[in-house]
């Protein structure tokens, strides 16, 4: 990691843990950071998959990290990123770089230069990358509810850098809470751009981290090699349903780790809160 990334992710990480425990900011929860800090001290590559509540889960999150983290590439996440959000200029495009994260273009699939390079930091550095599996955020009133069961779900999460990387990492879910009161969707200019620190009643924030989830050495093994075949046209249909198939049962296991990590935070509806009836106009 260069100078100037250090400083950049240093800054950030800095003014993050500033705006998380300044008095009066926030009242913050932090459940199982020695789960993450064990594992990336381990030396192996890891990764954290997270619902996506807000658009400041990352970097401020972070914040709660040892400031020796921030210092090491090693040590501090790699993230994936839209072009059409955060890539949209020259400066932006430098300083998330600078922050390590990868440009991702949308409706290319995972077939691109961003998921590569997730996958080799974690192969070729025992590196962390964190995902947000949903790939866009989604607030909770906005879950679905399964009709049949009546049980509140995350939307389905994209397969990609968990499904493909040929080594197994380690992977932690997360659970983020309150991010959503942080910073709501839907305000006007210019409060849709200020995050509710210092608000009146504190706004209480919560970062749960889990087990870590060791993937299938069976299944890992069925994927090496499956997707250079597929990606290279000498896959036959059968193997590129079997192989889609098998990317989405790894997926399902992960979120259904973090559904039930957050289930355990925050109750069966994730955190959804069902809105009473209002009386009948007639």
């Amino acid at each position: 990691m260069g100078l100037l990334s250090t400083a950049t992710i240093a800054t950030i990480g800095l003014g993050s843990k500033v705006l998380l425990h300044a008095p009066g900011s926030c009242s913050l929860t932090v459940n199982g950071l020695d789960i993450l800090t064990k594992a990336l001290d381990s030396g192996r590559s890891v990764i954290t998959v997270a619902n996506h509540i807000s658009t400041v889960d990352d970097p401020i999150a972070w914040g709660i990290l040892p400031t020796r983290y921030y210092l090491r590439s090693r040590t501090m996440r790699w993230a994936l990123g839209a072009s059409d959000i955060m890539f949209t200029n020259p400066v932006f495009s430098k300083f998330f770089r600078l922050g390590q994260v990868h440009e991702t273009f949308r409706g290319e699939g995972i077939y691109q230069p961003a998921v590569d390079a997730a996958i080799n930091t974690l192969n070729t550095t025992g590196g962390w990358v964190h995902l947000f599996g949903e790939g866009k955020i989604n607030q909770p009133p906005t879950y679905p509810i399964n009709p049949i069961t009546r049980k509140v779900h995350l939307p389905r999460f994209k397969w990609g850098v968990i499904a493909t990387s040929p080594h197994p990492p380690l992977i932690i879910p997360m659970w983020l809470s309150g991010f959503d009161n942080l910073m709501p969707e839907g305000r006007s200019s210019p409060w849709r751009f200020i995050p509710r620190f210092f608000a009146s009643p504190q706004v209480p924030l919560g970062i749960t981290f889990g087990e870590a989830v060791e993937g299938e050495d069976i299944v890992r093994a069925g994927l090496k090699g499956a997707r250079v075949r597929v990606r290279d046209g000498s896959g036959d249909e059968n193997l590129e349903k079997d192989v889609a198939r098998v990317r989405r049962e790894i997926t399902a296991v992960v979120q259904k780790a973090v559904e039930d990590l957050g289930r355990k935070v925050d109750g069966e509806m994730l955190g959804r809160v069902e809105t009473a009836p209002g009386p009948d106009p007639t």
